[in-house]
């Protein structure tokens, strides 16, 4: 089998932040490249160790919020501690420049003459700002692929507007199409936004492009990529049923525009105000498209009386009769357990699949036989499962290359080695706060001190 990955010996420079660029350099890095995260301490940190700016009291004890950290305890070092940067941090590397200084961008500039690939989504106007253009950067090295991706692109009417993912995904129609018919309901909608994983993969297929023209021709290459004409194509006939039919597609929550689609209570513990916020309750998701399924799904039942109505005779007939089959499924699956419907279905071949908490999802067997879950070590976190890469390849075995990288961490490769500092040039630099990490306990200065004993621990 092959021993060297994909884009092994390609080298990323990374100013990307909160989670679309991100994701595409993780996934730049779980195929071998050396990504360099350049973290600023002298500056509001990247957005994933943001979420460790000191928590307010209370929040470790919310089901989301901010308690993704080991223990649920902040830490010494919270900003290598949190679960959105864990997640996303491994695979690469961590160095501490601060480009709001006229000395600091010469040393990012400096960082990108080494580099293949420079990536970053920002908003439109930040890099040219900063003296980070992309033009700037391709005077000076004519062989990279420079990769902006800010959420319209970099030109048009929308350009220099910013915003997140809430924004766009409403925006883009998401918002109008997903989540349940009651618009009061309080969790109308979710805290996920399609775009950002939307855009990893299809900006990573733009730099391997970009690399692959750059081998033909010996040129670098400038990608404009905009994440909202990502998104868009996920939605593609929702949009064309607008165009040529005049249809409002609006949300029609658990079930389908066509067949019986639900998601039904299970056998589990009652719900209750503690099951609602921790979990507990157990569901089943199920979808009948045809008849040869509607057979499956009524002989797994054992066939009973009601199944045999003319109401439910045929796909049209169930439709028609959703809500009243609905109450049928729902007081057979009532019985079980959702694990035990799902195989009970899947062996008549009916699309069925239970909804399962973050714990299932650990133990689930199908991920544990494919080993997608890596074991990481690090300093400040300690050993945990990580999810890993979405790919395996047949003559290359992927590997963790470096476990989440913390602030910092590798500024005496990056600054003396990739960029080829001096001793004295780095000792200068780090004096003014240029470069590197002054106080690994309390880099931010912005932050200020980190409360104490605010939970009785710091």
């Amino acid at each position: 089998m092959a021993k060297t990955l994909p884009l092994e010996g390609i080298r990323v420079v990374d100013l990307s932040v909160i989670w679309a660029a991100p994701f595409t350099t993780w996934l730049m890095g779980c195929l071998g490249a050396e990504v360099i995260h350049v973290d600023n301490t002298q500056h509001m940190p990247d957005f994933h160790r943001m979420f460790t700016r000191w928590p307010f009291p209370g929040d470790l004890d919310l089901p989301g919020g901010r308690a993704g950290r080991p223990g649920r305890k902040v830490g010494e070092r919270p900003w290598n501690r949190d679960a959105m940067w864990a997640r996303i941090g491994w695979n690469r590397l961590s160095c501490a420049i601060n480009i709001d200084t006229p000395e600091g961008k010469e040393v990012a500039l400096r960082l990108v003459d080494k580099a293949d690939i420079f990536m970053e989504n920002n908003s439109a106007h930040a890099m040219e700002s900063l003296g980070l253009g992309p033009k700037v950067m391709m005077e000076r090295n004519p062989r990279l692929i420079c990769i902006n991706m800010p959420s319209w692109g970099r030109s048009g009417p929308y350009m220099n507007y910013v915003g997140w993912g809430a924004l766009h995904e409403a925006i883009g129609g998401h918002d109008w199409m997903r989540g349940y018919p009651d618009e009061e309901h309080p969790a109308h909608n979710v805290f996920r936004f399609h775009m950002d994983s939307t855009t990893g993969p299809t900006a990573l297929f733009g730099a391997i492009m970009g690399l692959i023209r750059r081998e033909k021709t010996g040129k670098g290459m400038w990608v404009d990529y905009a994440q909202m004409e990502s998104m868009f194509h996920h939605f593609g006939e929702i949009y064309m049923d607008a165009a040529w039919n005049g249809r409002d597609t609006r949300t029609i929550g658990n079930r389908h525009p066509t067949v019986v689609q639900g998601c039904y209570l299970c056998r589990g513990p009652e719900p209750t105000e503690e099951t609602a916020r921790y979990g507990g309750e157990r569901w089943i998701n199920i979808t009948i498209n045809n008849d040869e399924e509607w057979k499956g799904f009524c002989d797994a039942l054992g066939n009973p009386e009601w199944t045999k109505d003319e109401k439910f005779s045929d796909v049209l007939s169930r439709y028609k009769n959703h809500d009243e089959l609905d109450e049928h499924i729902s007081g057979w699956t009532r019985l079980h357990d959702n694990f035990e419907i799902f195989y009970m279905l899947q062996e008549k071949g009916v699309p069925a699949g239970p909804v399962q908490d973050w714990r299932d999802t650990y133990l689930d067997p199908q991920l544990n036989a494919r080993e997608f879950f890596q074991t990481i070590t690090q300093a400040d976190i300690g050993t945990f499962r990580y999810p890993g890469w979405p790919w395996k390849f047949s003559e290359t075995p992927l590997r963790v290359l470096n476990p989440p990288c913390m602030l910092g961490e590798h500024d005496d490769y990056v600054f003396r080695q990739v960029i080829g500092m001096s001793e004295d040039e780095v000792a200068e630099l780090t004096g003014k706060g240029t470069i590197g990490v002054l106080d690994k306990n309390a880099p931010y200065p912005w932050a200020g001190p980190m409360p104490e004993n605010i939970w009785g621990e710091k």
